[in-house]
């Protein structure tokens, strides 16, 4: 198939990669996209999401599917429930979210242009597709790793602790 090919995925055969207890589900890649943009339903635990992270060369979408966040920046904190979609701008601020529900939170990402989808194939591990992995803290090697394969792909990470100073 050429890419200019329309070019379908089912959730299935979707790559499901393992990030601290989420899933993520690469429904497009950077490489199907030509670098253009990658689309990643997020399977977010209660209480679980990303540490604060910022990225200045790329923006992100969240459209909430299922359950709720509240969305963190050191201004605000904002909940976002089942039908929102949350933007972070090219040039946005350091962020990350948290599941407040009860239930599973499910995310459709959207970054444009792509790289987030290939931090996560090298800092995450594959899991099978509709499973969430067991919450293990992260070795030291595992943050030096995750660190280093951040800024690779345009990432700063921070501790999780960064908004609670």
């Amino acid at each position: 198939m050429s890419s200019k090919d329309i070019q379908i995925t089912s959730k299935e055969g979707a790559e499901t990669i393992a990030i601290g207890a989420s899933a993520y589900n690469i429904l497009l890649s950077s490489q199907r996209s030509e670098g253009q943009l990658a689309i990643i339903e997020m399977l977010v635990p209660p209480n679980g999401g990303p540490i604060p992270h910022e990225h200045k060369g790329f923006q992100e979408c969240f459209y909430v599917l299922e359950g709720e966040v509240e969305m963190i920046t050191q201004e605000n904190r904002i909940p976002a429930k089942q039908g929102d979609l949350v933007h972070i701008p090219l040039n946005g601020p350091i962020h990350c979210f948290k599941n407040t529900g009860s239930v599973n939170a499910r995310l459709l990402c959207i970054v444009a242009p792509a790289g987030l989808d290939q931090f996560f194939e090298e800092a995450g591990r594959k899991i099978p597709s509709g499973t969430l992995p067991e919450p293990v803290p992260p070795t030291p090697e595992q943050i030096a790793h995750a660190n280093q394969t951040a800024e690779k792909y345009g990432q700063k990470l921070y501790p999780k602790d960064y908004f609670d100073k």
